[in-house]
């Protein structure tokens, strides 16, 4: 049986506002085993990011506040931890990669002391010397060149390539068990795109790391991804195996996503596009949010918000049409 490194359960963060409560994640649930990758994918502001800062407690203070559920690392919830021992996971046991590697990284120290910084953190009796052999053996291993020379200059002297794999090299400098990659790919042109990401698989498979990949682009989920969780409107609406996701999709909207992408076989000359806009999430309708959008609505679906239905093995999906 895989081994789960994550699990996420009923989480729920809201943002206290002067127009209101909104839900930006609604009671998600989800889990990520060692060794996998888990696609996040959904429409702007459907709460991809939110729910990421929320497994690693850096919801944006004081309006946003996890406010329900767990979250296990290793079979230890770490919504209990204290500040203190939160600061030993992050950049220890989970890392994150954020879209723009350029306001990532801070432009007045070199590439090499920003490397360094989360080594010294978390590993404080690895003395200066071998602080900086670390250092460049992570430069040589996310592939920069003449690591020795680069790790003595600063962001605005490299490519954002290149920035985003001194990102990778901060992040993944203490082998933690899980990483969080928030559109990598989001600030690169399409070549880097793909040398960014088969660097990030090759060095997953080399350390047997779980991945929580979040993105809009479905070419990076099927290529990157082992399952997908697909959001909308703060909740996670199917989940399934990568190649049941896009061979036999069940809920309204992921069809509607996988409807909207451009297929080579068809000369079309107006794109599928999913009509209206995604929900207030201050002021949600009763029943699925989806509703307003649905190609598929039923009375009930007006009434109250569907279970999650198991389809088959490892498949769920929250919709009505499932009951039918």
């Amino acid at each position: 049986m895989p081994e789960k490194i994550l699990e996420v359960k009923n989480l729920q963060t809201h943002f206290f506002t002067k127009s209101g409560v909104v839900k930006a994640v609604d009671g998600v649930s989800f889990h990520v085993n060692k060794g996998e990758t888990l696609g996040l994918v959904g429409e702007s502001a459907c709460g991809k990011t939110i729910t990421c800062l929320s497994i690693l407690r850096l919801v944006p203070q004081p309006a946003g506040k996890i406010v329900g559920g767990e979250v296990i690392l290793d079979g230890v919830d770490i919504l209990e931890m204290t500040n203190r021992q939160m600061q030993e996971v992050r950049g220890d046991q989970i890392s994150m990669i954020l879209q723009d590697p350029m306001t990532s990284l801070n432009p007045v120290f070199t590439v090499g002391t920003q490397v360094a910084w989360p080594i010294r953190q978390h590993q404080k009796n690895i003395g200066k010397k071998d602080i900086w052999e670390k250092v460049k053996d992570m430069l040589h291993r996310v592939k920069i060149p003449s690591p020795e020379v680069r790790l003595n200059e600063f962001p605005h002297q490299m490519s954002g390539g290149m920035r985003q794999r001194i990102i990778g090299a901060m992040s993944l400098s203490c082998q933690p068990k899980l990483l969080i990659a928030d559109e990598p790919t989001t600030a690169l042109d399409v070549t880097v795109q793909a040398q960014f990401l088969d660097l990030i698989k090759s060095i997953q498979r080399e350390d047997d790391l779980a991945m929580i990949m979040v993105t809009h682009d479905f070419g990076i989920v099927a290529n990157v991804c082992d399952r997908v969780a697909v959001m909308y409107a703060g909740k996670i609406v199917e989940t399934a195996p990568i190649r049941e996701l896009f061979n036999d999709p069940r809920h309204p909207y992921t069809m509607a996503l996988m409807a909207s992408l451009p297929k080579m076989e068809e000369d079309l000359e107006t794109l599928y596009s999913i009509e209206g806009q995604p929900p207030n999430l201050s002021n949600l309708p009763p029943g699925c949010s989806f509703l307003p959008r649905c190609e598929h609505a039923m009375d009930i679906c007006k009434e109250k918000y569907p279970a999650n239905s198991e389809v088959r093995d490892g498949h769920t999906v929250s919709c009505w049409l499932m009951e039918k």
